[in-house]
């Protein structure tokens, strides 16, 4: 008898076995396996699919049909457009708020701030697609406020996702606008504060609010409310503030 308790116990702690599908913004890879390994704790026979990319590109696939069961944006603006065209069966609500850096692999005079892209040192500046990448818009807003945008537009090397624009800052640019988050991977501890990176002066740029929602296709999918609900859980506030993203103001 008490092993068919256990065993009840055990099945209610968890949702029924199966894989959902989720679209999450390239800026959250650096945090998202540790979020998935801490979800299965609880939920072990959960498969999380993860497909990582800009949260524009998903909004097309979505709107086209793509079968993700939950969406992880970089924005809050594309999950707002899949929810009022009934894509999305949530309101989108925000999970994490992005900042900006500046990254290179070389020694650069970072005590400029943005105003380093007008070096004539720097000939490649990266930066992540403003039309599909919510970090790109975010780095032209900046830029465009700091009044160096029409002085280095000429500069810029587009990467598809903030994920990419990492990889062109420290190759294929001088210098690059990346996510913040993306300095907390342990691969990333070669680059010093002040000397290959910098924030950006967050008074520059609208805050960067992420946004989740459960799409259309998981109405009555449990795994997934499981996954939306614990990436709103105090939890994965816990390890999204590990990774550089403010978590502390979301109830």
């Amino acid at each position: 008898m008490k092993k068919i308790a256990l065993g009840f116990i055990l099945l209610c702690s968890s949702v029924v076995a199966g894989t959902i599908n989720v679209a999450v913004a390239a800026n959250v890879s650096y945090a998202i396996n540790d979020l998935v390994a801490e979800f299965n704790k609880t939920n072990p026979d959960t498969k999380v699919q993860i497909t990582l990319g800009s949260s524009g590109k998903f909004t097309t696939q979505i709107e086209n049909g793509a079968p993700f069961n939950i969406f992880m944006s970089a924005d809050m603006k594309f999950p707002e457009t899949l929810f009022g065209k009934n894509l999305a069966i949530t309101k989108p609500v925000i999970y994490a708020q992005g900042s900006l850096a500046m990254l290179s692999s070389k020694e650069l005079d970072f005590s400029k701030g943005i105003n380093l892209v007008t070096d004539k040192n720097i000939e490649k500046v990266a930066i992540a697609n403003p039309k599909t990448a919510p970090y790109g818009t975010a780095a032209v807003e900046a830029m465009k406020n700091a009044k160096v945008l029409d002085k280095v537009e000429n500069k810029f090397v587009y990467a598809e996702s903030i994920s990419q624009a990492v990889t062109y800052a420290t190759t294929a640019a001088d210098v690059g606008f990346i996510a913040k988050s993306s300095l907390y991977d342990e691969n990333m501890s070669k680059y010093k504060e002040n000397v290959n990176w910098v924030s950006v002066d967050p008074s520059l740029y609208t805050p960067i609010d992420q946004g989740i929602v459960i799409l259309a296709n998981a109405k009555d999918n449990s795994e997934a409310k499981a996954f939306y609900d614990f990436i709103l859980s105090e939890k994965a506030k816990e390890i999204f503030h590990r990774f550089g993203y403010l978590t502390k103001w979301i109830s």
